[in-house]
């Protein structure tokens, strides 16, 4: 049951072996765990890392409160590399001083990181950081803005001395995807993801019954993987070099030990927003799938054509290009379907091939995806917040996943809200796993400590344990009325807002504090200024109007509002959540 943001007393989720988040140090274990399983997490350290393994697996800190971490790469003498991002994404909040690379040591060998370096531009220099990052040959590649650069490593140092030069100029920055992770070959290849500029190719983007444009002409520059040559510099972006097609949103990136390359895709959002007619809203909950996808020349995975429906496991037409709710294939018969799926709306933000001999041999050759979360799984409980297995045999999934790691969003599993999202991953040297946190810069080491035969085995759910949290907000029956509304439409209007009535989104990209989320502005802050006609919230008509009209070109975000937020809202339904938003805007006034 979804909590109501007014509420006094919400929870704070903590591992199973420990309650770190409240600053405990005791072990807490299920009455129902093997005696092998504890002793072989007995062998864990008994500081808590917030999060929950299988039997047999550790997690320690590796480093923390770096900045808005995303990708991670190991150099072979163990310095892990790791570039950070800032800018639109994270309402361009203050990261920490220096460049947006991190190189990170741990000279002791204690499995913490006890000399952290930043290198290259920061803000002042204009730099929003990036995603992608890789050492190759002596060099860190990092992404910046819209280039990949090679910062040259010195021996003896960690760090570079001199300038970067550019390998690939130009990346597109537009759009909802602006960012460029990309990966690197034995050989020199570097992939680099250049995802869509547009949800679906519509004419209008996100906009309700908005037709595709055909042919989609942004697939010649975008919603795809693009191939370059990182022994060279001065390259410059164009369509020519387009490696595949059809992938929306790549993020992550990973090979096999025989070289094959596989990729994440993040499934496109908002089906019954946009075609209502088409999809209910719980429907879309669960449309289409997040995949992965083994990429080689010339290969169409679909996109923007195409969806995956998990349900039905296929590939099928996408409304925008005639599709009729799933049922009709059409040209999405020819296109690739991916390697392995997962639910929607998850967030597979980076992808590896666990190629190590670290961890028992049924994990071996498997690929772990670190979910960065959902927004727009309303009116569903949001979803992903961790690091999922996915057994693989022969380039196909071998099997069901299992959720690896969990608990990293802790109480609240909301893009804001959430405690940590993960969002990179990479193994070291000894096979040890890293895991990269872009909300609050966290990275925990992951090292096995079991029987080398063991088989795969999910995460124990993390344990909840209540907490009183002083929260400023009244209840829902103390917020103030707008002259022209009364209590009961803030009452209904509170339930649909949270998704629990009239298949209410709301919560979805404004969150369920109504503080705003990177796809929506705050409701509460008093800067909400953009409603209908260029009007603000001061009044109940303005609000309104602005809920029943929606917002089609937003001045601060790249997701247009749809009409009624494109729920299956009555007019009555319109007036109550017009009514709490007035409400919870007006609480400063109170």
């Amino acid at each position: 049951m979804k909590k109501r943001m007014s509420r006094l007393l919400t929870t704070v989720a903590v591992s199973a072996i420990g309650v770190g988040i409240l600053g405990i140090g005791t072990l807490g274990f299920s009455p129902l765990a093997s005696t092998a399983a504890l002793a072989q997490t007995a062998a864990c350290p008994r500081d808590d890392p917030g999060i929950t393994l299988p039997p047999g697996f550790c997690a320690t800190v590796f480093a923390d409160n770096l900045g808005h971490v995303r990708h991670m790469s190991f150099a072979p003498n163990g310095v892990l590399y790791a570039n950070t991002w800032s800018g639109r994404y994270f309402r361009y909040d203050t990261p920490p001083a220096g460049g947006f690379v991190l190189a990170l040591k741990d000279s002791k060998g204690t499995g913490k990181a006890d000399v952290i370096e930043r290198f290259g531009d920061g803000v002042p220099e204009g730099s929003a950081g990036g995603s992608g990052v890789a050492f190759y040959k002596g060099a860190v590649y990092a992404e910046q803005n819209d280039k990949i650069l090679r910062y040259a490593i010195p021996e003896g140092s960690i760090v570079p001395k001199e300038k970067p030069e550019v390998v690939v100029s130009d990346l597109p920055l537009t759009g909802d995807h602006p960012m460029h992770p990309f990966v690197i070959d034995a050989k020199g290849n570097i992939y680099i993801d250049l995802g869509s500029a547009t949800n679906s190719c519509q004419v209008d983007n996100r906009k309700t019954g908005s037709p595709g444009i055909d042919p989609c002409v942004e697939q010649e520059t975008r919603g795809g993987t693009w191939r370059y040559d990182a022994n060279k510099t001065g390259q410059k972006f164009s369509a020519a070099e387009r490696f595949a097609t059809g992938i929306r949103n790549g993020e992550g990136f990973s090979f096999d030990a025989s070289g094959k390359l596989y990729a994440t895709q993040h499934g496109r959002d908002q089906l019954s927003q946009h075609f209502p007619a088409l999809y209910k809203a719980a429907e879309a909950a669960e449309l289409p799938a997040e995949e992965i996808v083994q990429v080689e020349q010339d290969d169409d995975f679909g996109w923007p054509r195409c969806y995956f429906d998990g349900m039905q496991k296929k590939l099928v037409l996408a409304p925008e290009y005639g599709g009729d709710g799933g049922k009709t294939i059409g040209v999405c018969a020819e296109k690739k379907p991916p390697a392995a799926f997962f639910p929607a709306h998850w967030a597979p933000n980076d992808l590896l091939v666990y190629t190590g001999k670290a961890f028992p041999s049924a994990y071996q050759g498997g690929l772990f995806v670190a979910f960065h979360g959902s927004w727009n799984r309303a009116p569903a409980p949001q979803g992903g917040y961790d690091v999922v297995f996915q057994p693989m045999k022969d380039g196909k999934a071998a099997g069901d996943f299992i959720v690896f790691a969990d608990g990293f969003a802790g109480a609240i599993k909301e893009p804001v809200r959430a405690a940590y999202r993960p969002g990179g991953l990479a193994m070291g040297p000894d096979g040890a796993l890293y895991i990269a946190d872009d909300q609050k810069g966290r990275i925990w080491r992951v090292t096995y400590h079991g029987n080398a035969d063991a088989k795969i085995e999910a995460a124990p759910a993390p344990k909840v344990i209540p907490v009183a949290v002083i929260d400023k907000l009244p209840d829902v029956s103390e917020l103030p009325v707008p002259a022209g509304a009364t209590r009961e439409q803030i009452v209904l209007g509170d339930k649909i807002f949270h998704g629990q009535m009239s298949d209410g989104t709301c919560l979805g990209c404004h969150g369920s504090d109504g503080k705003g989320t990177p796809q929506g502005p705050s409701l509460i802050s008093g800067n909400f200024v953009q409603g209908a006609g260029g009007q603000g919230l001061d009044t109940l008509e303005a609000i309104t109007k602005f809920v029943t009209e929606g917002v089609p070109k937003p001045r601060n975000f790249s997701d247009p509002m749809p009409p009624k937020g494109g729920a299956p809202l009555s007019d009555a339904d319109i007036k109550a959540v017009a009514a709490y938003v007035w409400a919870i805007s007006h609480l400063k006034k109170m």
